[in-house]
């Protein structure tokens, strides 16, 4: 039962990932490009990372947490990141209109 679970949230975080790297080489804008890695690719990832945690902790080593810091780096500096670019892009295009 339980590598059924695993293997949900690794095929769901799969989907997620895909779409966000799909959104990321299509989207005609980079304004429309920061959505896919910054929403979808977070969540896939997301994913990926709460099935290795099921898995590693179901191996009798106790719960693992190395995952979880992961998890909680990719949250923090994703949007943080996302934020620095755009207003970059911001910036550099009000200098071209100037």
């Amino acid at each position: 039962m339980l590598e059924i679970l695993i293997s949900l949230f690794l095929l769901i975080g799969g989907i997620f990932a895909l779409i966000g790297s799909i959104g990321l080489a299509r989207m005609p804008d980079l304004f429309m490009r920061l959505h896919g890695p910054t929403k979808a690719t977070t969540l896939g990832v997301g994913g990926i990372l709460i099935a290795s945690v099921l898995h590693f902790s179901n191996r009798g080593d106790g719960l693992s947490l190395h995952e979880l810091l992961v998890t909680l780096f990719l949250f923090i500096t994703a949007p943080i990141s996302a934020y620095l670019i755009a207003r970059a892009m911001l910036h550099l295009r009000g200098d071209k209109d100037a």
